[in-house]
């Protein structure tokens, strides 16, 4: 079983308590489609459980088989740079199947950030050792595919045809009892 190479710190995107009992950690691609199923299950879960649950997003993008994944993941941290990174973490999933320059402008339009500073992201990659950071800490946990979970720092491992029902008791096992 595999773990968590890279503990969770303060540079992680996180939602939820950092002292919350479990915390599920996500490497996924914004172009994947197995991905954009998983985010529905992902926000049913963190409204399940609440506080009692922490999510972490990182980043572990397929370029050889998703063109727009590397700037979908440099677009989010730079949103992250704004306070806006869970904002646009959804709206890239929500509006999954139209990623490109055109939508993030979009995107980032709506959030109240500089298209023309975004752009210039993109263009000169300035995120993009961010991104593979994030990537290769995946390769050294493990992750070979996405969505890949981790709770509590050890690998999900289960049947992903029932992601969310898997998900949920594993995540309830991990709660403290009593």
């Amino acid at each position: 079983m595999s773990t968590l190479r890279k503990p969770v710190d303060e540079y992680d995107h996180a939602q939820g308590p950092a002292d919350a009992p479990v915390t599920l950690v996500e490497y996924g691609d914004y172009e994947c489609p197995y991905c954009g199923a998983a985010y529905p299950i992902v926000k049913q879960l963190q409204e399940r459980f609440g506080d009692r649950m922490r999510l972490v997003f990182r980043n572990f993008p397929l370029v050889q088989a998703h063109p727009h994944a590397m700037e979908a993941a440099c677009t989010a941290e730079f949103a992250g740079e704004h306070g806006r990174y869970w904002e646009m973490h959804d709206a890239l999933f929500e509006r999954q199947a139209h990623l490109g320059r055109p939508m993030f402008e979009t995107l980032a339009t709506e959030l109240g950030l500089d298209v023309d500073a975004l752009l210039e992201t993109l263009d000169t990659e300035r995120l993009a050792p961010h991104v593979r950071a994030e990537f290769n800490g995946g390769l050294r946990s493990g992750v070979n595919g996405t969505p890949t979970f981790f709770i509590n720092g050890t690998r999900f491992d289960g049947d992903y045809a029932h992601l969310g029902s898997e998900l949920a008791a594993r995540i309830e096992s991990a709660m403290p009892q009593g």
